[in-house]
């Protein structure tokens, strides 16, 4: 046969590939979001609802399980299409891709169309060279006819077995352990059950190791990853994973195998096979009670997620029955009886079927195994290994990402560390800077040690000659207070009672309001005194940060220190200015208050005796003649220096609190000669 001119096809193939799977993944979101919509009020009833729901959740399973089907068959396809390519070179003549397609329509239960094959590539004028690729072909003529069910996938997998076997699976014939053509067939569809959806197919060493952990555990043989670590540490380049023939090498070499029986391999390989691949949850022999003649008899069992099978031997030639598994079943422990043990109950809407296991353990086993095919019929999940295979490579990638996120982390800490070292540098050198600053400090600071000496004992001299004033108005007082006392003496009529009365009120009047514009001058002193903190502490930081400036700056800091330091005495000798007004405005406001005792203690005085002098006389008692009892007083001065406060200095408030304690101590006497004119000359009853 005389091959046409090659045509390139590699190229078109993972983009192929992808598009597929976009668009069952654009159909499948386009289907959830066209019936996700929430029903209105006045729509249709809850169980319509429901049964919506279920028929939307069954058209999304179904969607996925054709993507999965459809990537099944995409994987087995390629190493046929592969194997076509014999120079690798990415090109495959028209008359192989034809019988590579007449073959996938006969094993897909799918009529062919070999006119659409002519037509999709047509000849144009370098020769028959396809534009898309073969991939839109397969896609259009053969994969959108797949229907599930209506084929067998084994066939697929043998076809493309056959295919690519012979060019690629070459192993070696004087080796003494070598598997066989089925179990090599077997190892093939596992290593693409398991493998990556990326091309060209890999199987990571996670997979590797759980395939051959399957393997070992059917074998009853504790797997031992020693040589499976040597395996993979020997080439890097295998550490992201391994191609099929490879794995093939590898199980052909024996290492992970020695000492064991090729039969036992083979059981414990077909095993798995059925078990991964032909979903297989369990299966073994049973009891099982019939339902008519209610006698047992003893079956082998096949359990799916869809379904429980039973047949007369393991041989699974001679069907008995399909039990049909969905969420209306349910597994029940039934108590021993008729000679059974062991028992369990499988109930359907139907019937109930009675089975007995060999001891409790395979009882539990197989009730397990049922419940877990009820639950992903439920769930609408058609294979048990494909979620794990989901689950598992889902936790690769939260592993990958996690190791990144390390030795992102771990970049982070070196940059941090170079960054450190860095700082450490600069501190080294700001150290030194800091060094040289401290002796420039330090003198400074011994400089203003002496101005604070000689400011402290200025403040000693001027509190000595404080204190010597202070004697010296204690004496002046005294001599006040004699003089208040004589002037008390004279004052004993009663106008002038009246008239002092009158006084005191105004008097009283008066204070309070001096009390009041003296607390409000002592408030403005308190702010102004704050303020000239704030001032202070400010200047003082400046002073500090001057301090700290570099060697560079160093005359011009000395003059900017001197002319802050002037302004510091300058500001302190003002602050002792305003502690000073504040002490006299305190001393003001003390004698304003004892101004308004005394005018206090004076009204109510005053007003005892006009009450004792207003009684009326009663008949022939002769009132006594005011004028020869106080003739001998004079009436004194209404000039009352204590009343009126101004504002003097610190000796002027002094001799105002002396002129209130002679005054005082002048109302008393004038009051107790009062009292005694009052009772010797006037005969009040």
């Amino acid at each position: 046969m005389k091959l046409s001119q090659p045509i390139v096809v590699h190229s078109a193939w993972d983009s192929g590939f992808s598009q597929s799977a976009t668009t069952l993944h654009k159909q499948l979101h386009g289907n959830a979001e066209h019936v996700c919509v929430l029903p209105s009020p006045w729509g249709p009833c809850q169980q319509q609802r429901e049964e919506e729901d279920s028929q939307r959740r069954k058209s999304e399973n179904n969607a996925v399980a054709d993507m999965d089907l459809r990537s099944e068959l995409l994987k087995s396809i390629w190493y046929g299409f592969s194997a076509l390519d014999l120079e690798k070179s990415g090109k495959v003549s028209k008359s192989q891709l034809k019988v590579l397609s007449h073959n996938l329509c006969t094993v897909l239960s799918i009529p062919h169309d070999p006119v659409a094959l002519e037509e999709h590539f047509r000849d144009d004028d370098d020769g028959p060279v396809s534009s898309q690729g073969y991939m839109p072909y397969l896609n259009k003529y053969i994969l959108d006819k797949v229907v599930e069910g209506s084929f067998q996938k084994e066939n697929v997998d043998e076809l493309c077995w056959t295919l690519t076997a012979k060019k690629n699976y070459l192993p070696k014939k004087n080796s003494s352990f070598v598997l066989s053509d089925k179990d090599a067939f077997r190892l093939w569809c596992l290593f693409n059950f398991l493998s990556e959806d990326k091309y060209p197919l890999v199987m990571v060493p996670d997979e590797v190791e759980y395939l051959l952990k399957k393997i070992c555990t059917a074998m009853s043989i504790e797997f031992s990853g020693v040589e499976l670590d040597d395996f993979f540490s020997q080439d890097s380049v295998q550490q992201s994973g391994i191609t099929v023939w490879t794995f093939l090498e590898m199980m052909n070499s024996g290492k992970m195998t020695r000492g064991i029986e090729m039969g036992i391999i083979s059981m414990a390989i077909e095993e798995v096979y059925r078990e991964i691949v032909g979903d297989v949850l369990k299966e073994g022999y049973l009891w099982k009670k019939g339902q008519l003649r209610r006698n047992w008899k003893e079956r082998w069992f096949t359990l799916r997620p869809s379904n429980l099978s039973y047949y007369t031997g393991e041989d699974r030639k001679d069907c008995q029955g399909n039990i049909a598994l969905d969420g209306n079943c349910c597994v029940e422990v039934l108590p021993d009886r008729d000679g059974k043990r062991c028992m369990f109950c499988l109930k359907t809407l139907s019937k109930s079927y009675e089975m007995s296991a060999s001891d409790t353990k395979q009882r539990q086993e197989w009730t397990t195994a049922i419940q877990t095919a009820i639950r992903l019929h439920v769930e609408g999940k058609k294979s048990l290994h494909k979620d794990l295979k989901l689950k598992r490579r889902e936790q690769r990638e939260q592993r990958e990402k996690r190791k990144q996120a390390k030795e992102e982390e771990l970049q982070r800490l070196r940059a941090l560390q170079e960054e450190r070292e860095r700082k450490l540098a600069e501190l080294e050198l700001l150290k030194e800077a800091q060094k040289q600053a401290q002796v420039l400090l330090e003198k400074d600071e011994q400089r203003r040690r002496q101005q604070h000496e000689q400011l402290q004992q200025a403040l000693e001299v001027q509190l000595r000659e404080a204190e010597e004033a202070r004697v010296s108005m204690q004496a002046e007082m005294a001599l006040k207070e004699e003089e208040a006392e004589r002037q008390r003496k004279r004052i004993q009529e009663l106008e002038e009672m009246q008239k002092r009365l009158e006084e005191a009120l105004q008097q009283e009047i008066k204070a309070r309001l001096d009390e009041e514009a003296f607390r409000y001058a002592q408030a403005g002193l308190l702010a102004e005194e704050e303020d000239k903190m704030k001032a202070l502490m400010s200047l003082q930081e400046e002073q500090e940060e001057y301090i700290l400036k570099t060697e560079r700056e160093k005359q011009e800091l000395k003059q900017e220190m001197e002319t802050k330091s002037r302004a510091l005495e300058e500001a302190q000798r003002q602050l002792e200015e305003v502690r000073a007004n504040r002490h006299r405005v305190d001393q003001d406001v003390v004698a304003a208050q004892r101004k308004l005792r005394q005018a206090s203690t004076n009204v109510k005085h005053w007003n005892v005796q006009m009450n004792r002098l207003m009684r009326p006389i009663g008949p022939g008692e002769k009132r006594p003649s005011l004028g020869s009892s106080f003739s001998s007083f004079q009436i004194p001065s209404q000039r009352d220096p204590g009343l009126r406060l101004r504002r003097r200095s610190g000796s002027e408030d002094q001799d105002e609190e002396s002129k209130e304690n002679v005054e005082e101590r002048a109302g008393n006497d004038l009051e107790k000669r009062h009292s005694h004119a009052s009772n010797g000359d006037m005969n009040i009853p």
